[in-house]
């Protein structure tokens, strides 16, 4: 994914750095509520829920990328997200803002020191002095490390 001229990002914060994604990709926020738990899934997969009809996986993003404390509360976000025809719930510490970017203001990402693999990443960018990540949420959620799509989906676009 290439950056377009002023796309819109949400920001969300996972331990103590801020990332953003794709606003396109997100289908809506909510609070965090009980899963139902699947048999041999990673640590990071939570377990689904059933969101209006539609069975949801549920990623700890906190867990995947081992930053922030895994606690679940009233104060505990969930973004939803829509992603290859697919709906799959994010788990974050926190929702910050709406922030717009073109890529004049994209940095190319490290290839160290942030919580996860940089092909994740579109690069990093500064809002208000604070550092932003930001994440390419399709391919990470795509990924064959996720688990959460059959090889065969990631090929359809």
């Amino acid at each position: 994914m290439s950056l377009q001229k002023d796309q819109e990002f949400l920001t969300f914060t996972l331990g103590e750095e801020n990332y953003a994604l794709d606003i396109l990709t997100v289908k809506e926020i909510r609070g965090y509520e009980s899963v139902t738990k699947i048999a041999n899934a990673p640590p990071f997969i939570k377990g689904v829920i059933n969101l209006r009809g539609d069975i949801v996986p549920i990623v700890d993003l906190r867990i995947k990328f081992n930053v922030g404390q895994a606690t679940y509360d009233e104060f505990t976000i969930v973004i939803v997200l829509h992603i290859h025809n697919r709906i799959v719930g994010i788990v974050v510490d926190g929702v910050s803002d709406v922030v717009s970017l073109n890529k004049d203001q994209l940095r190319p990402p490290p290839d160290f020191g942030v919580a996860f693999d940089s092909r994740y990443l579109l690069g990093l960018a500064t809002i208000n002095e604070q550092m932003i990540i930001l994440v390419d949420i399709n391919e990470l959620i795509s990924s064959e490390e996720m688990g959460l799509f059959s090889s065969h989906e990631n090929d359809v676009a």
